[in-house]
């Protein structure tokens, strides 16, 4: 799918809130919350989660979603990481 159809997409499922963001090479964040549920479409690079003792490598192409409140981390691949954020 296009960045512009998984936008439509997300919104169809009620994030009201979309946006891109961008991360360099091994970037990486400490264990947060969010006080929304987020999705993380990754449209270039690869993005690793940590959340409830799984840990899961997302692709381009695939998809992670986070339940609001839920701790959590991430870990951006050695090329960076660029992704579709929605908020609901």
């Amino acid at each position: 799918m296009s960045e512009k159809e998984w936008e439509k997409k997300l919104r169809d499922e009620g994030f009201s809130v979309t946006y891109v963001w961008e991360d360099g090479p091994n970037v990486s964040y400490r264990d947060h919350t969010h006080a929304t549920e987020t999705a993380h479409v990754i449209l270039e690079g690869e993005m690793t989660v940590t959340s409830g003792g799984k840990t899961e490598v997302v692709t381009q192409g695939g998809r992670v979603d986070v339940p609001a409140h839920a701790v959590h981390s991430a870990r951006m691949g050695p090329r960076g990481c660029r992704y579709l954020i929605g908020e609901r």
